[in-house]
C-alpha cells in the first residue's frame, strides 16, 4: 500500500506527519528542533529517507540539518557556505547601495538524479549548490554578478530567493525567483542567467514595465510539461507557455489576485490551486473565509474551494512555501497556515480536513508520495 510523509516547517520547529493512501488518520512526529525556525524542509525524489531541512535562529545563525530515515533521527551537515568572487552591493528601500549579506536559507531543492546535490536558495538574493549531501555549499556565483544585481531591492519579507525549479527535461535549465528582483533562468546549469519577466507589469516600481524588479512570489509547473509556467506575484496570477520568454495575466475571476502559493494538480497539468489573501497590506484572506481557488482551464476560470475550511472569523495567510500536492489518485492537496493548521485534501481539494489545528505559524509544506 502507498502513502505519504508531509513535511512542515514551522516558527518553533518541524514536523513530520504520515499516512497510508486513504489519507484518513495520520500520525504526528516532531517537534523536531524545537524553538527554531525552520524555513523549508524537504525530501529528496531519488530517495525517500534522505530529508533536508533549513533551521535558523536570529541568536545562533543558519544550520542545515540531514536525515536519512525519512526523519525519525537529524544530524546537522554544517554551515559552510562558501561565496565565489567579491562582496558586491544591492540596492536598499530608500535608494541607498547596502553590501550583500548571508542571513538565512529560505528554499531547498533537492536533485532530480542525485541524493548529495542541493540547491538552496538564500537571503540575499544568492543560489548555492551542494554535491555532498550538505556538507559544504558553493554560491553559483552568475546570478548575483548579473548586471541588473545592483538594483534588486527586498521584498517586505527580505531579499530572498525563494523559488527553484530544476527541468527534468533539460538538466541545464533552471529557474528561479527573487523577492523582488523577479524571474530568472538559466540555460546552462547556473552558470549564467538571465530575466524571464516580459508581460509582467508592477504598479509600485518606477517602471512598471521593467526588466527586473517585479515582486514574484512564487512560481510553479508541472513536470510533464516543463515549459508551461504559472505565477503568483505580488498582485497578479501570471502564465508562461514559452519557458518564462513572455507572460500573461490569469488572475480571470478571482476576488483578489494577491497571495503567495501556487501548484499544480499531479495529473492535470492545466489544474492549477491558489489561495487569494485580502491584499499587500492586510494579509489573511477575504471576508473571514478560508478558501482555496482552483482553475481546471489553466487560470482565467476559478472555482472556490471550501468544504471543510472555516468560514467565518479566520483570518491567518497561506506563505509561498507552504502548499504541496502529492502524485497519488486521486491527488492530495495540502496547506498550511500562519495560524498553525495544515489541511488536507485526498480529492483534488473538493473536501478538507485538518490534519492538526494548533502547530506554531506554517513556514513551509512539503510532501513526498511513499512506495
Amino acid at each position: 500500500m502507498s502513502g505519504v510523509r508531509v513535511l512542515v516547517g514551522t516558527r518553533k520547529g518541524a514536523f513530520v506527519m504520515t499516512s497510508d493512501e486513504k489519507r484518513e488518520s495520520w500520525a504526528i512526529d516532531g517537534p523536531h528542533f524545537a524553538g527554531w525556525e525552520i524555513y523549508h524542509l524537504k525530501g529528496s525524489p531519488v530517495d525517500r529517507d534522505r530529508l533536508y531541512a533549513s533551521q535558523s535562529s536570529g541568536w545562533f545563525g543558519q544550520m542545515i540539518q540531514r536525515s536519512d530515515d525519512g526523519g525519525a533521527t537529524w544530524s546537522p551537515v554544517g554551515n559552510a557556505f562558501t561565496y565565489d568572487g567579491t562582496p558586491g552591493t544591492h540596492q536598499w528601500y530608500d535608494g541607498t547601495q547596502r553590501p550583500w549579506e548571508f542571513k538565512r536559507v529560505w528554499h531547498l531543492e533537492p536533485s532530480l538524479t542525485d541524493p548529495d546535490t542541493v540547491y538552496a536558495g538564500v537571503e540575499d538574493a544568492a543560489l548555492f549548490r551542494t554535491t555532498d549531501g550538505g556538507h559544504t555549499w558553493n554560491e553559483l556565483p552568475g546570478l548575483r554578478e548579473h548586471p541588473t544585481g545592483p538594483s534588486w531591492q527586498p521584498g517586505a519579507g527580505g531579499m530572498c530567493l525563494h523559488t527553484i525549479l530544476l527541468d527534468p527535461a533539460n538538466p541545464e535549465r533552471i529557474f528561479i525567483a527573487i523577492s523582488a528582483a523577479g524571474a530568472f533562468r538559466s540555460d546552462d546549469a547556473g552558470a549564467t542567467w538571465r530575466p524571464v519577466n516580459r508581460g509582467l507589469r508592477s504598479e509600485q516600481i518606477p517602471d512598471p514595465n521593467a526588466e527586473v524588479g517585479h515582486c514574484v512570489h512564487r512560481i510553479a509547473r508541472h513536470p510533464s510539461r516543463p515549459d508551461v509556467l504559472f505565477m503568483q506575484k505580488h498582485w497578479d496570477v501570471m502564465r508562461s507557455d514559452d519557458a518564462g520568454e513572455s507572460w500573461r495575466e490569469v488572475s480571470g475571476n478571482l476576488p483578489t489576485d494577491f497571495g503567495f502559493p501556487i501548484d499544480v494538480h499531479a495529473h492535470e497539468p492545466e489544474t492549477i490551486y491558489v489561495v487569494p489573501i485580502k491584499s499587500d497590506s492586510e494579509h489573511y484572506v477575504p471576508d473571514g473565509k478560508l478558501r482555496v481557488y482552483r482553475s481546471r482551464t489553466g487560470g482565467n476560470e476559478w472555482e472556490a474551494l471550501t468544504n471543510g475550511l472555516p468560514q467565518r472569523d479566520c483570518y491567518v495567510n497561506v506563505l509561498r512555501d507552504a502548499m504541496a500536492v502529492d502524485t497519488l489518485d486521486s491527488c492530495g492537496i495540502y496547506f498550511g497556515t500562519t495560524g498553525g493548521q495544515v489541511y488536507a485534501s485526498a480529492d483534488s481539494g473538493d473536501s478538507w480536513k485538518p490534519i492538526v489545528r494548533d502547530l506554531p505559524g506554517v513556514l513551509s509544506v512539503e510532501v513526498q508520495t511513499l512506495p
